[in-house]
């Protein structure tokens, strides 16, 4: 008759000790990958953490004055029509007044730069891009491909990556060039 693996009789306690210990060790040996294993994902979950914490930081730091230079950008609108709008007549006759409108308008746009905000002012003739431009009209004109930029009826703006106004233009429709 085979002997299986059970525990000694009554008289041996040194095999009883052996066989309690040797339960016991496999006991632990588990525990402890379990344990090793839990510490692992928590040690992996603490990372991404760290990792998930500096990003949300770094998109703060770069990311949060949006809603702010968003704001902005009526007041930009707004003198540059002022100083489109002065006529000749008007420079001459008030120079103090649009020298200081030309002035606020640097100084609005050194700050807007500091902080990362960047025109997007396209170029008659450019290439129309949806993730830039955002077309308000289409024309035939004459001597152009379909999808170029006929006009430029607003800036937009960038916040270093990010769209935060795009620029307003308008496309040819032609099917010749």
């Amino acid at each position: 008759m085979a002997q299986e693996n059970t525990a000694p009789e009554n008289g041996d306690l040194e095999g009883l000790e052996n066989f309690v210990a040797a339960d016991e060790m496999e006991t632990l040996r588990a525990e402890r990958d379990e344990m090793r294993d839990r510490f692992m994902r928590a040690l992996a979950d603490a990372e991404n953490a760290r990792k998930r914490g500096e990003r949300d930081r770094r998109e703060a730091e770069q990311y949060g004055g949006s809603k702010l230079a968003r704001d902005m950008l009526p007041v930009y609108d707004n003198l540059k029509r002022a100083l489109d709008a002065a006529s000749e007549d008007t420079r001459a006759q008030a120079p103090a007044l649009i020298e200081g409108l030309e002035l606020t308008m640097r100084e609005l746009t050194n700050v807007l730069k500091k902080h990362g905000v960047d025109e997007i002012n396209p170029e008659v003739g450019a290439v129309f891009d949806p993730q830039l431009h955002q077309a308000m009209f289409e024309a035939p004109l004459p001597d152009t491909k379909a999808g170029q930029i006929i006009q430029v009826l607003g800036v937009g703006f960038m916040l270093h990556d990010r769209l935060l106004r795009p620029a307003q233009v308008g496309v040819s429709s032609n099917n010749q060039g």
